[in-house]
């Protein structure tokens, strides 16, 4: 596959300098990173606002011992969200392996954590591991 993406780049030579091409990414980043810092700001806002909002409407929902209130422009529903975690995770481990509970974990792997065990023990390959490897861009400023 590598030799593919190798193959591959040399057909497809850019028309416009590297050196253009960098100059225009860079202003391209740049502009994005901005956009999305006013975003973020204005979104913040928005999201205190709504916070201040449901405040006011669970108070409400409270004060009438309702669950839900339906009004003209929609309902209004109070219910109980939990979140679990914990702080104890050697605890937790043997907990969830004691009682076959590993549908508790979330199915994913950390790619940094595997990246470095596999380094590590190069003979010790965990059956049906699927690997994607491309090449990616980084673009740096000149100093």
């Amino acid at each position: 596959m590598i030799e593919e993406l190798d193959a591959t780049a040399e057909e497809e030579q850019p028309s416009i300098p590297l050196d253009k091409l960098t100059e225009i990414y860079i202003k391209i980043r740049d502009t994005r990173q901005a956009k999305a810092r006013a975003f973020d700001a204005e979104d913040k806002l928005l999201e205190e606002q709504m916070q201040m909002i449901e405040g006011q409407m669970l108070e409400i929902c409270k004060r009438n011992n309702a669950s839900s209130i339906r009004t003209e422009n929609g309902t209004v529903i109070r219910q109980v969200k939990s979140r679990y975690w914990t702080n104890d995770w050697d605890s937790m481990y043997s907990f969830i392996k004691d009682n076959n509970a590993f549908g508790l974990l979330e199915k994913r792997l950390h790619q940094t954590h595997m990246k470095e065990f596999l380094s590590e023990n190069p003979d010790k390959l965990p059956m049906g591991l699927n690997v994607e490897r491309e090449y990616t861009i980084t673009v740096r400023r000149s100093s």
